[in-house]
């Protein structure tokens, strides 16, 4: 197979500006310990709809892989700090960011985040590293979408310590809900002892074919674990499957070696439908969510983004030069509603967060 060559990214570079209104920044962790079942897609094309929708988005890689980051046309190694940067504490959050797509802000990964673990295993509160990052920043976004490396170890801890709601992309195969009881025992435990909040909002099926009966027979073992939840205290209380699953689509696997989300790359395939659909879900059906402006018209969102600037676009190799990135906020926003999830009943056995993993070499297709 011949990789076509990536196109270029522009990296735009604009100044943040404290937002007007009471904005609260949504932070959804897309978790599954299990390689191959669509994370890196899921959160570049949910990401890309959602900022298609004018709304302001920042995703995070924090997978060694550096998936997310070569989806959206960077090369790791043009990285200097990145997400490894921000978790060892050598670079701030704002500082690291970039602006890769109007709305679209990326934190970048790369092969340096394989030793984040192991550096950070004598540092006190090691998991909150994240959480704390992101609070000078949470007033000047309205989405922040986290990459989790296909592990349960600390930077995925660093996740769910920052993350507020956890979307599942799964296979609807039969190995693949082996390690789905395991996943929701991770939140669990991260929600009794680091981050109350946390709970899994929602299961997206990925890579689901309509002409077999395995995924329809998967898909209906998901909804009666889940419904057998409903009225308890654990996690994943209110989770439920989307609506909307993504088919299996060549499209999607094909965008990220031209660095494209799909919208960019195929915006009338299957996949592109699908991600639309998966993105209006999660704005406006699972949690309260500002209106958007209608009579805002969407070249003149697209154009409030753009470098105005006399000097020139920074490109990648020049992070070192980086300052804090953001965009003006011209018009008010209702905050968006996030309800605390109430402790669970039962115990959860006692460990503590030291054991760490190396990340799954198994790589991260969509």
């Amino acid at each position: 197979m011949v990789i076509k060559q990536r196109l270029a990214v522009t990296i735009y570079q604009l100044p943040i500006s404290i937002r007007i209104g009471n904005v609260e920044l949504r932070k959804i962790a897309v978790l599954n310990q299990k390689g191959g079942v669509g994370k890196t897609t899921t959160v570049v094309n949910t990401a890309a709809a959602l900022a298609g929708m004018g709304l302001k988005v920042v995703v995070v890689d924090l997978d060694p892989q550096a998936h997310l980051t070569i989806h959206l046309g960077l090369e790791p190694q043009t990285i200097s700090a990145g997400s490894y940067g921000v978790l060892t504490k050598e670079a701030g959050f704002g500082e690291e960011i970039l602006l890769v797509r109007p709305n679209l802000w990326l934190l970048p990964a790369n092969i340096d985040l394989v030793g984040a673990e192991s550096e950070l295993v004598s540092v006190v509160g090691r998991e909150t590293i994240l959480r704390e990052a992101i609070g000078f920043v949470e007033d000047k976004f309205d989405y922040l979408v986290i990459d989790c490396p296909p592990s349960l170890g600390l930077l995925t801890l660093n996740a769910l310590a920052a993350g507020e709601e956890v979307l599942i992309p799964l296979q609807p195969h039969f190995l693949a809900l082996q390690g789905f009881g395991k996943l929701l025992q991770t939140v669990e435990l991260v929600n009794k002892r680091i981050n109350p909040d946390l709970k899994v909002q929602g299961v997206l099926l990925c890579m689901f074919d309509t002409r077999a009966s395995l995924p329809n027979e998967v898909r209906a073992d998901i909804e009666h674990f889940l419904e057998s939840a409903r009225g308890t205290n654990c996690a994943w209380a209110q989770a439920r499957i989307l609506p909307t699953f993504i088919r299996r689509n060549i499209k999607l696997a094909e965008a990220p070696s031209y660095g494209q989300t799909i919208f960019e790359y195929e915006p009338n395939c299957h996949g592109a439908e699908d991600y639309r659909k998966v993105a209006e879900f999660i704005h406006t059906q699972i949690q309260p969510a500002p209106q958007l402006d209608t009579q805002t018209d969407a070249a003149e969102a697209v154009q409030s983004n753009k470098w105005t600037g006399e000097q020139d676009i920074p490109t990648p190799a020049d992070t070192n030069q980086r300052a804090d990135t953001g965009a003006e906020q011209n018009q008010d926003k209702s905050s968006i509603e996030i309800k605390a999830i109430p402790q669970p009943d039962t115990e959860v056995p006692s460990s503590e967060f030291t054991q760490t993993t190396q990340p799954n070499p198994e790589q991260n297709q969509p």
